[in-house]
């Protein structure tokens, strides 16, 4: 064989780097058009549902003027025509049998009718009338209910269901109780919002309810207020629209995408006919291309996300102006008493019924409010090619510098073990990675229990989440009483649980050591009794024990508190001041962790020889001496890693947080596993507690590698 033949090949740098920037580029382009088309898609979904929300609010205000203008408004009206009905019916059930020379029964009920019908009808009917005008205006609006809470009445439908013998006006049927609960939801969020703006708060509760339906269409509903925007909620107007056909998702822009991929992949190719084998060199022009390539190409989402708000606006501005004219007409054509001009601009809004602010009451965009919106969309939109590029970067670099060529080796090359370990390889997949790495996914996203049913990439908002998280530093500010404390802020919460973890870590290792070193003492009697009973408290579980210690701590009945009024002590209420629901929490979780450590000193000090100690002893050593130079050095290869799982356990002790302290007082227990479980199951932020979660990850990874290579306790003999 000659020498040639048998020299072994050399890779090919200009092929691995030319691979590794062509699926790269695949990769990351694919992902940012995904993400192009679902931000285009969401953008027309939310231009679609704004529409229907002024529709809403239009049709709103039309039933609202049927009382008249609000200062004439105190009596009578939609609500209070059900009441005076109600008080006729009970009038008619109490009158007497017919008197000597009276009308009778009959009679007086023909009277109250009258009087009813002349008070009240009025009212009713225009509410009817203004439904059946409005439907016929609005052919995209399939029906509209408006629900009296005074009577529990249906007052005005144009469902096709409600036809014949349940035609409005009429009670509600049992089966339509969840029609009349949404009407109640709306009302209190409303008396909720009103309070909270009072004391100087903001908007807690949805005043709006908006549905996206499964053929495109939304189901809304909204409060009727009489006596103005500030009344009183005495009804509610549901309202179903049709698919709107201008806000089909748009195809995706597969051209600029092809260039966005193909250019740097050519430029590459010819470049590297020229700069030959040049690893390094390859690997910066490379980089360089992707980059290139990738922030050209997020400029061109920028503008095209630009142009779709834009569109978005003025379209929402056209409809709010056709709405307004709509409304005037049949206001006009009806005879309401209510002759005041309509103003559009307060009827883009929010769910919270805050007006949006882009489009003035003459229909004229503000273009203030609309740059800063198209900024704010642009810089999403850089921060999430920003993110898939640094992947991008990270997989560029893994082709072309042959770690993916050294994967596809070994494979081959150990395919039989492989092929062994593929039922766990799946269990492993489904169980541990795949909701590991969705929940890194999730954390880029503005996903909440209202968006839920929507996937991914239309919630998508790069690393805003975390920008939030991190760039928050108002831990505390000054005032006039002092220092006051923001516990819901992340750093203090991060620095309360790195204290919390230092000192049971602290307390568990030096009470586990200790208690280990008395046990391993030669002659103890009752040894395997003490044995047994120190490690019942890491026997009994977590959860059982965190109950116990809350009812010890309880301020009237817990039994600290009555040792402590035995001995004239006066009760403390543990969990209202910081330091002392730190005590109590601390107590808790050190009585759970001395056991564990307990356990691992004695299994190392039992493996020590004797021998060693009879040498110290022999060459005069004391026992301090013995015990720094041969018992510590030999505890640390068990120890260091205990230390470093109680670590880990400590710093996620969901348990002892969440069932003694509960976070008390006001969050300044929390630690930053409760307070991701508070994000997402009492706050419904999915998205925001799974940024929440992975900085944890990111937090307990970074101190597990530094402590295992600082100590190098668990590296194997001869290493």
């Amino acid at each position: 064989m000659s020498e040639t033949e048998s020299a072994p090949r050399l890779p090919s740098h200009r092929r691995r780097f030319l691979a590794g920037l062509a699926i790269a580029l695949l990769l990351a382009v694919g992902l940012g058009l995904v993400l192009l088309t679902a931000a285009r898609t969401a953008e027309r979904r939310e231009r679609s549902a704004r529409q229907a929300v002024v529709t809403l609010r239009a049709l709103t205000e039309l039933v609202e003027r049927t009382e008249g203008e609000p200062a004439a408004a105190e009596e009578g009206g939609l609500g209070s025509e059900l009441a005076n009905l109600a008080d006729l019916g009970a009038a008619a059930e109490e009158t007497p049998a017919e008197e000597e020379g009276g009308m009778g029964l009959g009679g007086e009920l023909a009277a109250l009718e009258g009087g009813a019908e002349e008070e009240t009808g009025d009212v009713g009917e225009r509410v009817r009338l203004v439904v059946s005008r409005f439907a016929e205006d609005h052919p995209e609006v399939r029906s509209i209910r408006v629900v009296a809470f005074e009577g529990i009445r249906l007052e005005a439908s144009s469902d096709p269901a409600d036809t014949g013998e349940r035609a409005a006006p009429r009670r509600l049927e049992r089966d339509e109780k969840p029609l009349y609960d949404l009407g109640q939801k709306l009302r209190a969020a409303v008396a909720e919002n009103r309070e909270s703006r009072d004391a100087g708060g903001t908007a807690i509760g949805e005043e709006i309810a908006v549905e996206p339906l499964a053929d495109g269409g939304f189901s809304l509903a909204g409060p009727v207020e009489r006596g103005g925007p500030n009344g009183e909620v005495v009804g509610m107007i549901q309202m179903r629209t049709a698919p709107d056909p201008t806000t089909a998702p748009p195809a995706p822009a597969w051209l600029p995408a092809l260039a966005a991929w193909l250019v740097p992949v050519v430029l590459l190719f010819l470049l590297a006919l020229a700069l030959g084998e040049r690893r390094g060199v390859l690997a910066a022009v490379a980089a360089v291309l992707l980059v290139i390539s990738l922030g050209a190409f997020a400029r061109w989402a920028s503008g095209v996300l630009e142009t779709e708000r834009r569109e978005s606006v003025t379209a929402l501005a056209a409809h709010m102006i056709e709405e307004s004219e709509t409304a005037a007409i049949i206001a006009t054509d009806l005879s309401l008493p209510d002759t005041r001009p309509f103003d559009p601009a307060r009827w883009d809004v929010d769910v919270y019924r805050q007006p949006h602010g882009l489009v003035g009451p003459g229909g004229a965009v503000d273009e203030g409010k609309l740059g800063e919106s198209v900024r704010r969309d642009a810089g999403r939109m850089t921060r999430s090619v920003a993110t898939v590029a640094a992947a991008a970067l990270a997989l560029l670099v893994f082709v072309g510098l042959g770690g993916a060529a050294r994967v596809g080796r070994d494979l081959v090359h150990y395919r039989m073990a492989y092929a062994y370990t593929v039922p766990a390889l799946v269990g492993m997949l489904l169980l541990v990675f795949f909701p590991f790495f969705y929940g890194i996914a999730l954390s880029f996203t503005n996903a909440n229990i209202y968006n839920s049913n929507q996937p991914v990439t239309e919630l998508w908002v790069g690393i805003d989440n975390y920008v939030d998280i991190l760039s928050d530093f108002s831990v505390f500010r000054r005032t006039a009483d002092g220092l006051v404390f923001n516990y819901e802020n992340f750093y203090w919460t991060l620095g309360f649980n790195i204290v919390w973890t230092i000192a049971n870590v602290a307390i568990g290792v030096t009470l586990g050591l200790i208690l280990a070193l008395i046990l391993n003492t030669k002659g103890l009697a009752l040894r395997p009794i003490y044995r047994v009973l120190l490690i019942l408290p890491w026997a009994v579980p977590n959860y059982i024990t965190a109950l116990i210690f809350q009812g010890m701590f309880h301020q009237q009945f817990g039994a600290v508190n009555q040792l402590r009024q035995i001995i004239g002590l006066d009760a403390i209420a543990w969990f209202d001041h910081p330091l002392t629901s730190f005590i109590a929490v601390l107590t808790t979780n050190g009585w759970l962790s001395f056991s564990f450590m307990m356990v691992v000193s004695l299994g190392a000090l039992q493996s020590i020889p004797a021998d060693l100690y009879e040498a110290a002893w022999v060459d005069g050593a004391s026992r301090w001496q013995q015990f720094t130079a041969i018992t510590l050095p030999s505890l640390k290869p068990a120890l260091i890693p205990a230390i470093i799982l109680s670590v880990i356990w400590t710093f996620n002790q969901f348990n002892v947080i969440f069932l003694v302290s509960a976070g008390q007082p006001a969050g300044a227990t929390e630690i930053l596993i409760t307070r991701a479980y508070k994000l997402a199951f009492e706050q419904y932020r999915y998205g925001y507690a799974a940024a929440y979660a992975v900085v944890i990850f990111l937090i307990l990874l970074a101190y597990g590698t530094f402590q295992n290579r600082a100590t190098r306790a668990t590296e194997a003999i001869g290493e």
